[in-house]
């Protein structure tokens, strides 16, 4: 690892760090602004709470992805999380071990190249196996407000990654789809997975699972999915590639 100070991650030509200040954590939210497209800033209460990470082009110093942490010790601290606003989530509160949430993770629009996912994920390796996380989760977006180029997606997720029955998130939120109640259809998995948002991709390799309803978000202009990952259930030949960037 690098000695850097707050350097989670260095490999190529991208370094991963944590945020040391309002300066970074504003690059943060002006990045995020642009990803979403919400305009301004994309600022909340929760900003004050995480851990900001950036991953940073090491030559231009250029600021290519971000995303925020919130530590949380057990599932009694969920109601805390950003999540709880959408999501009932009663079932996740008997969870033991120590969780993060994972937000706000948004990629350049110019940036294509698939190191910095996988960058990314292993400054999340290294955040989560020094601070003891045992479960990470959050909300994976599709982007729009529109389910119906994501029916094969959904039906996917409804066929094979659903949350296990003691965990799955109940519906909080006021508008909603349903998509494990109403789908029929036997999914496409080649359409599927091409319009699988990539963050979800990478939870769902690594043994993730999701609620089995998406939330309409007005103000994001999304659809989202909560998604949850025990650490253990990881696969061990996928936990020695994240561990292998990482190192």
């Amino acid at each position: 690892m690098a000695a850097e100070q707050g350097v989670l991650l260095h490999k190529g030509c991208y370094r991963a760090r944590l945020a040391a200040g309002p300066a970074d954590v504003a690059a943060a939210q002006a990045l995020r602004a642009l990803c979403f497209r919400t305009g301004g800033t994309d600022c909340d209460a929760y900003d004050a709470a995480c851990a900001h990470v950036l991953v940073e082009e090491v030559r231009t110093g250029a600021l290519v992805c971000c995303f925020r942490l919130l530590v949380l010790e057990n599932g009694a601290d969920l109601p805390r999380s950003y999540s709880a606003q959408f999501y009932d989530l009663q079932g996740l509160q008997a969870f033991q071990g120590r969780m993060a949430e994972l937000g706000r993770f948004c990629v350049h629009p110019d940036q294509q190249d698939a190191d910095i996912l996988r960058v990314a994920w292993g400054a999340v390796t290294v955040f989560v196996d020094a601070r003891g996380v045992q479960m990470l989760f959050g909300c994976s977006s599709f982007a729009g407000n529109s389910t119906a180029e994501y029916l094969d997606a959904f039906a996917l997720l409804k066929h094979r990654h659903l949350a296990p029955l003691c965990w799955r998130p109940q519906v909080k939120a006021p508008d909603v789809f349903r998509f494990a109640a109403r789908l029929r259809r036997k999914p496409d998995a080649k359409k599927a997975l091409l319009h699988m948002p990539p963050l979800l991709r990478t939870y769902l390799l690594m043994g993730g699972w999701v609620s089995d309803h998406a939330v309409v978000d007005a103000c994001m202009n999304t659809l989202h999915v909560f998604t949850g990952l025990e650490i253990r259930a990881i696969p061990a030949a996928r936990k020695r590639l994240l561990r292998a960037v990482a190192g």
